[in-house]
């Protein structure tokens, strides 16, 4: 007999992460045999606590295809709920929906923080005796799922589009900083990333030859505000100008910080900016030449932005969705779906799947060997390993009286079964 299936979305969203929620559902819309009705998650694991349970297989077949341009994550909602190793009664919550729903298959999008939710989940079944099939499937723009020898995955959906998100930003930036550089010699870009810098490295794609005057510091960088501050300088002194990329989580002293359930800065949150800072302390110490230096802080718009996406960022997107399906299809529960790359000069991405408690809170690093040895550059090897990811064309929105066509689901949701409940992390 089929059973039900519930899909979810966790942490940040990106912009591809909609393809894999239309890959979910259309792949298993293909075998009716297996799955029955889709529900989703309304805001991540929350909504399944909360027994919020959006029908996907009553909305319409065209609001699920713009799925593939629609971004960010409005479509069936995310969350940051941290599901704590004593939250007992929520794990019970979670079966207890489970069984009232005839849920035999939960796939969860997200980051480790998610795939971490997703292993639980997965265990606290087995032993209950319920019988669930869980799947993960990779979601993060940061690129930090899984291990630095990029055996467990190459790399992970939304990283592809926030590159050439950044690719095309300091291109045109190398515009703006050319043209108004008597002025304005210093433009400061700040781009995300906690702890690794796979986004700020993205810079360097929008000039691979190096013919700008462009220096990336990255939260690896080991580069000290005075440091980057005469690094700077000699740059002005050389070419007159500069193109500063800072990581938010680049150290720069005190900003006000702000963290979220999992214990991660929240920097969009925080009272001070990197960027601000470095410009505050460019401006403080002087520049070589005439003018200020000026910053710019790009924020979720980085994961939010349609038209920045890479086509083979939402191919992948959609293709490893389809792969977490497949794996449910043979009934094999605690998995993640993953995506690898073939060896060889020629970019080919496969799909295959990893253990869930091997990726589970795993956290890549950024290649040591990537870092040039000035600490402001990354190496060739970094740009042969992102540029493919970054596509060749520019994605198709389409658009209905100038306005771009999103995903707009019918809020039709699953009658309750249960009493309602308060999640123990919002209990007093």
């Amino acid at each position: 007999m089929p059973k039900n299936v519930i899909v979810a979305q966790s942490g940040g969203p990106s912009p591809v992460i909609n393809n894999s929620l239309r890959g979910v559902i259309e792949t298993c819309q293909m075998f009716p045999e297996t799955f029955a009705t889709i529900y989703a998650g309304w805001h991540g694991i929350e909504g399944v606590i909360k027994e919020e349970l959006l029908n996907l297989s009553a909305q319409d077949k065209e609001e699920i295809e713009l799925l593939r341009h629609t971004p960010a994550a409005g479509s069936i909602g995310t969350c940051r709920y941290k599901l704590k190793k004593d939250f007992s009664e929520d794990y019970q919550r979670i079966i207890d929906v489970m069984k009232a729903h005839n849920i035999g298959y939960f796939f969860y999008i997200g980051g480790n923080d998610s795939m971490d939710t997703a292993n639980k989940v997965s265990k606290i079944a087995m032993e209950q005796g319920l019988d669930l099939v869980a799947v993960g499937i990779p979601k993060t723009i940061d690129n930090d799922v899984g291990d630095s020898e990029f055996k467990l995955i190459d790399h992970t959906p939304g990283y592809g589009s926030v590159a050439r998100y950044w690719m095309c930003v300091v291109q045109n930036a190398e515009e703006e900083n050319r043209g108004s550089s008597p002025a304005d010699p210093v433009l400061v870009l700040q781009a995300m990333g906690r702890k690794i810098g796979f986004i700020p490295a993205s810079a360097r794609l929008a000039d691979p030859n190096r013919e700008f005057p462009l220096q990336i510091y990255m939260a690896e960088s080991q580069v000290t505000a005075e440091e980057m501050c005469d690094l700077v300088n000699d740059q002005l002194k050389r070419d007159g100008r500069c193109l500063v990329v800072v990581s938010e989580g680049f150290d720069i002293g005190v900003i006000g910080e702000i963290k979220d359930s999992f214990g991660h800065t929240q920097f969009g949150s925080a009272k001070l900016t990197a960027a601000q800072k470095v410009v505050n302390m460019l401006n403080e110490k002087g520049l070589p030449v005439k003018g200020s230096a000026r910053g710019q802080v790009s924020g979720t718009d980085q994961r939010s932005s349609a038209i920045y996406a890479s086509v083979v960022d939402l191919d992948e997107a959609y293709k490893v969705a389809q792969k977490a399906v497949l794996i449910a299809l043979e009934n094999e529960n605690g998995w993640m779906a993953t995506i690898l790359r073939s060896p060889g000069p020629i970019y080919h991405a496969y799909y295959d799947k990893v253990p869930l408690e091997k990726v589970a809170n795993s956290e890549r690093t950024f290649p040591k060997n990537w870092i040039a040895k000035n600490k402001i550059d990354v190496t060739d090897d970094f740009i042969k390993y992102a540029m493919p990811l970054v596509g060749e064309e520019w994605v198709s929105v389409p658009l209905v009286n100038g306005r771009q066509r999103f995903t707009k689901f019918k809020p039709i949701f699953a009658d309750k079964k249960l009493p309602e409940y308060i999640p123990q992390g919002y209990r007093k």
